[in-house]
């Protein structure tokens, strides 16, 4: 029997997640539900089923406002100002903002796409998430990318005539036959550009993606561990400090939305394949939504408020879609750390009881073998890794994965 909880459920900050899914060319290594736009998109229907799908999504609202919304794909970026300031003017209507609310939107370094910047600023987004990748013209070949590297440097120039003072810049490392110096080199004019956010991931081989079928030769084990400690050196002297796994950020340009994720806060999903996590506090629940991947079978969703989505063929199958499913109470805690720990300075412990419903004690369990292998700092004011640790996460999520 799990252990009996002895704390109500807190209702955390809230998020909202929108998913534009189509791109102009799917990417050999994105294993995202991301799908090649034709000749026309279907822009004014899915913005309404969008507004629809937001306001069946009502009661698990409970009175709060958002404090950040993120546009991501595919390539929100090809839909048009309009349909973003519809999307927005739907979700301060349906919910309300803070009056701080961060919202980001993902975009391409699309020539086409820059015309746009003015209009996004004007329509209330006031982050953009400018995906680089490299500004190697042999990478971006070998990444399937439709921009070069000055285009990219054009993209950043564009959006700070718009108005952005919240730039985000999106790399990878890891990359085909790539070296350190490559490696710093991105880092290097990515830097010049002066964004102030910079996510600088590994590029990793997924199922279902092309460079699954066909893996390219990327650098080893030791070489990934050299470039990144590399890269991390050269980002923290330019003022670059990280605070999770892969994301980096001038003082006090921190991701609020991305934050709100790592945190267990909660967050509404809507648009094809969107995911969400909400708190009943009066049920003492967690509960998970999520949605069809297909455009066209979400664009179908006969969608009223606080009804569940029927079931919906897919792919030769039946997929059931409940718009909520309980989180199990015996799993709350493996889910807390699975986010919190991606943090470099954790999350407040006073947080996990009133997030998970459980006490701290359940952790006591693996926390002292694993302070003993200097994995995690001491169970006090914050749940975190250690410095070393931070490159073992994996290793110290199994041991609560294996816990009875």
């Amino acid at each position: 029997m799990p252990e009996t909880r002895d704390n109500l459920l807190a209702l955390p900050p809230l998020s909202l997640y929108v998913h534009i899914p189509w791109c102009v060319r799917k990417c050999p290594y994105c294993d995202f539900n991301s799908h090649t736009a034709g000749e026309s998109l279907p822009e004014a229907e899915y913005v309404a089923q969008l507004q629809r799908d937001l306001r069946s999504q009502r009661p698990w609202v409970q009175g709060r406002k958002l404090h950040s919304i993120f546009f991501g794909g595919g390539t929100p970026s090809l839909f048009s100002p309009e349909a973003i300031g519809a999307i927005l003017a739907a979700a301060e209507r349906e919910v309300g903002f803070t009056d701080d609310i961060e919202i980001t939107l993902e975009a391409n370094p699309g020539t086409f796409e820059q015309a746009r910047f003015s209009g996004y600023r004007a329509a209330g987004v006031n982050r953009l998430s400018i995906g680089v990748q490299s500004f190697d013209t042999q990478q971006l070949d070998n990444l399937g990318r439709i921009h070069s590297g000055d285009e990219a440097e054009g993209a950043l120039g564009m959006a700070r005539r718009a108005g952005f003072d919240n730039i985000n810049l999106d790399l990878m490392h890891g990359l085909p036959q790539q070296s350190e110096e490559d490696a710093l080199a991105d880092l290097r004019r990515a830097v010049a550009l002066e964004p102030e956010h910079i996510s600088w991931y590994q590029l990793t081989i997924e199922p279902n993606t092309a460079f699954y079928s066909a893996p390219p030769v990327v650098p080893g084990p030791a070489h990934i561990v050299s470039m990144q400690g590399i890269g991390r050196e050269y980002l923290a002297l330019q003022g670059y400090g990280r605070y999770e796994v892969s994301a980096y950020s001038q003082a006090g340009r921190e991701s609020r939305h991305n934050l709100n994720y790592w945190s267990f806060g909660d967050y509404l999903g809507i648009g094809a394949g969107a995911h969400g996590k909400v708190t009943m506090p009066g049920e003492e629940q967690v509960l998970r939504s999520r949605r069809t991947r297909a455009p066209r079978h979400y664009l179908a969703l006969p969608l009223a408020e606080g009804a569940p989505a029927p079931p919906m063929a897919e792919g030769g199958g039946t997929l059931e879609l409940p718009l909520l499913e309980p989180v199990a109470t015996e799993e709350l805690p493996l889910e807390f750390l699975m986010n919190a720990l991606r943090l470099v300075r954790g999350v407040p412990a006073k947080t996990f009881a009133p997030y998970t419903g459980r006490p701290l004690s359940v952790l006591e369990r693996q926390w002292p073998s694993l302070e003993q292998l200097q994995l995690v700092q001491p169970l006090g004011p914050r749940i975190a890794a250690t410095e070393f640790g931070f490159d073992y996460l994996d290793e110290i999520l199994q041991r609560f994965l294996e816990q009875p």
